[in-house]
């Protein structure tokens, strides 16, 4: 089985992870996409505002959303770095599924900003050993201006955007819900309406 990951805060999730995601699946003929929301990720800068436990709820209903609008079946929540707490390494993550499921391949999903400083994550060579990578662009990172970082052993697939939830950001998604601003088209309904009853990000 084909497995891709794709991590983040999910902060919240938005239609731009979901596409994404299914964006890949396609475009590598994955079985499956789990979306894995970290505990806390070592790199980032900015607090996450919501809860593993909110950001869970809304990723659940998210995917529940997309498969009655779609039927989309290939994307899965997984939490096993909320379950396991503390910073969130991505070569631990794929050392225990590795463990716990040989058989699969597995491909972490990564943007073009994050796969540009992969030199800074913990273990790149382990990260090169354990799963392929599926970067997709980013605002501001062109491939033509894009260097793979000094792993030579990294198993990479590009894949190109082809609509504009690439550039959807769950930053600017909670701007636009401090403003006042609608963001239908933006987020799946469902986690609109948990966003509202828990008025998460109005603050």
């Amino acid at each position: 089985m084909r497995t891709g990951i794709l991590g983040g805060s999910f902060d919240p999730v938005h239609n731009g992870h979901l596409g994404v995601a299914r964006a890949v699946a396609d475009a590598l003929a994955l079985d499956r996409v789990l979306l894995m929301p970290a505990a806390q990720a070592p790199l980032r800068e900015a607090g996450v505002l919501a809860s593993g436990a909110q950001r869970a709820e809304m990723l659940r209903r998210a995917l529940i959303s997309l498969n009655q609008v779609t039927g989309e079946q290939r994307l899965e929540l997984c939490e096993l770095e909320l379950h396991r707490g503390g910073l969130s390494y991505t070569a631990e993550t794929l050392r225990t599924l590795t463990a716990e499921f040989p058989a699969q391949t597995w491909i972490w999903i990564v943007g073009a900003d994050q796969f540009a400083r992969l030199e800074q994550w913990r273990e790149p060579h382990e990260l090169a050993r354990l799963a392929d990578w599926a970067v997709y662009a980013r605002p501001g990172y062109a491939w033509a201006g894009l260097e793979q970082p000094r792993v030579p052993e990294l198993r990479v697939h590009r894949v190109e955007p082809t609509a504009g939830f690439w550039e959807v950001s769950s930053s600017e998604i909670r701007a636009r819900i401090r403003r006042g601003q609608a963001v239908n088209g933006l987020v799946p309904d469902k986690v609109i309406e948990y966003i509202r009853e828990t008025g998460l990000y109005a603050g």
